[in-house]
């Protein structure tokens, strides 16, 4: 099962968002949060490469791949290292803003 590791300013974007879930929304919201990385996460341990292929970043070095939370707000963009097995959670990004910006958050 792959290891997963949050780069610091993606687990920061993340927290933060589940905080303001909280606050404004209410436990509710911020409990489906957690739910739905949970999901994630367990894919994620058992599947490292089923979430496709992030487009936007098909120029990087990295093979950087997706997947959508929230009803599709967000994407939580992670790349896999095969030979340590570990999956490298590097950004959530908010998909409403320009797609462009993306490519500037992910060096």
């Amino acid at each position: 099962m792959a290891v997963i590791e949050w780069e610091v300013s993606a687990w920061a974007e993340f927290s933060a968002h589940v905080k303001y879930a909280r606050e404004e929304y209410g436990k509710k919201t911020m409990n489906k949060w957690l739910d739905e990385i949970d999901i994630i996460y367990d894919r994620l341990q058992k599947y490292p490469t089923s979430y496709t292929i992030e487009q936007l970043l098909k120029d990087k070095p990295d093979i950087y791949r997706s997947c959508h939370l929230m009803n599709r707000r967000f994407k939580l963009i992670y790349y896999y290292h095969e030979p340590s097995d570990t999956v490298y959670i590097v950004d959530l990004w908010d998909t409403r803003m320009n797609p462009e910006c993306l490519k500037d958050r992910i060096r």
